[in-house]
């Protein structure tokens, strides 16, 4: 059985826990190995669908180039293992923190990968993991993705140890060239390349709204924009803003009440991604309107509704989604002009067969299997010498991810 990990940046920064050492969380997953189930028949082909985090290891399910995937995340509490509710095939844990700062440092994952043993494929987000983990990691095939305008978030003395960075413009794989010159790239940012027209999908809804922004309510999503460009704009145009998480929704609301503008707010708590759709497709267009941002998600996802996107031309990452077919772009300075041109042939746009016919998980998963399938390391025969080497048996091997 081939298996794949993703670790996010996500921390559950719940109320701490006892910190326990390495040995108590050896002993606690030694114990479960013998309740490990057997992976002997393989999971059945999933539809591909949920957030970004979701869809890249079900993609690589779907397409045969994993047979089981989990999601892992860190949390300052003790540790959880479960099963996702709705992706039944997709593991979620998330282990003990051990210390503070980044890159997330965890005993308890540590301990496990030592029980268990690592997976084939080990792709991590954002902030990364220590050292440590990649180290007994070191059979897997390994990839990075920051989804962040940095393309690197993470020290020199982790990042060496990647096979492949995904990266979300030109720019960012010039600077992993800078930092690791023989490290390979390519640009996928998972968010917009392994887009789900079975999640994002046109509905018939009736279009309450002119403008949707679905962006966190922080600083770097440039609502400040939208909104100064709304001020200067006659003030029938009706705006709705979904926040999913951040600090500054208080702000963001008083601020639209100061320039006088109709828009309405939305969390956060965020919504569920059906909700997400569904809220997409009372609306005409979409807008992104950060700067220094990874290449959004939204972006493809409003266009699998059916909305033509205007994204700001200042997007240090995915502008390239951004075709005569799917919306436009505009400075800030120009955004208003743009939004009332789009507005005025929303309809001419098709955004929805664009990314269809481009960047859907069916044909990125397929790019990224060449890639995979290109590196050396993740040959058959390298990869079980590099197994016995860390004294991994066949048994380790068929139950890694083990205890459920």
């Amino acid at each position: 059985m081939t298996s794949m990990i993703v670790i996010s940046d996500f921390l559950d920064d719940s109320r701490p826990n006892q910190q326990h050492s390495k040995e108590y969380h050896l002993k606690k997953w030694r114990d479960r190995h013998g309740s490990a189930p057997s992976l002997s028949v393989k999971p059945r082909v999933m539809d591909v669908q949920g957030g970004y985090l979701q869809r890249l290891p079900l993609a690589c399910i779907n397409a045969g180039i994993v047979d089981r995937a989990e999601i892992w995340h860190h949390t300052r509490s003790e540790g959880n293992h479960e099963l996702s509710p709705t992706d039944h095939e997709l593991i979620r844990r998330s282990f003990q923190l051990s210390g503070e700062g980044t890159p997330y440092m965890s005993d308890d994952m540590l301990a496990f990968l030592e029980v268990f043993g690592p997976p084939d494929i080990l792709v991590v987000l954002g902030l990364g993991v220590c050292e440590a983990v990649l180290e007994a990691c070191a059979p897997s095939f390994k990839i990075y993705n920051s989804i962040d305008a940095p393309a690197l978030r993470i020290p020199e003395a982790v990042s060496r140890h990647f096979d492949l960075v995904l990266t979300g413009a030109e720019w960012q794989s010039e600077d992993v060239a800078r930092r690791h010159p023989d490290m390979e790239t390519a640009i996928m940012p998972i968010g917009p390349e392994f887009a789900s027209d079975t999640t994002f999908f046109p509905t018939g809804a009736d279009k309450l709204y002119d403008i949707i922004y679905v962006a966190a309510a922080q600083a770097y999503k440039r609502h400040d924009i939208l909104f100064n460009a709304l001020a200067r704009l006659p003030r029938t145009l009706r705006t709705l803003c979904v926040f999913g998480y951040g600090e500054d929704a208080e702000k963001l609301q008083d601020l639209a009440t100061s320039l006088g503008i109709d828009v309405d707010f939305i969390g956060p708590p965020g919504v569920s991604i059906e909700a997400v759709n569904g809220l997409m497709n009372s609306a005409r267009i979409g807008v992104v309107c950060g700067v220094d941002d990874g290449a959004p998600a939204i972006l493809t996802e409003y266009m699998l509704a059916g909305l033509p996107v205007l994204a700001n031309e200042e997007l240090c990452c995915g502008t390239q989604y951004i075709t005569p077919r799917t919306g436009e772009i505009a400075s800030a300075e120009r955004f208003h002009l743009a939004i009332t041109e789009i507005l005025g042939r929303a309809e001419q746009f098709s955004p929805r067969s664009e990314v269809q016919n481009n960047w859907t998980w069916q044909h990125t998963v397929e790019r990224l299997r060449g890639l995979i399938a290109s590196h050396r390391k993740f040959h058959s025969d390298r990869n079980i010498e590099s197994k016995r080497s860390l004294g991994l048996d066949n048994q380790q091997e068929r139950i890694c991810f083990g205890p459920m």
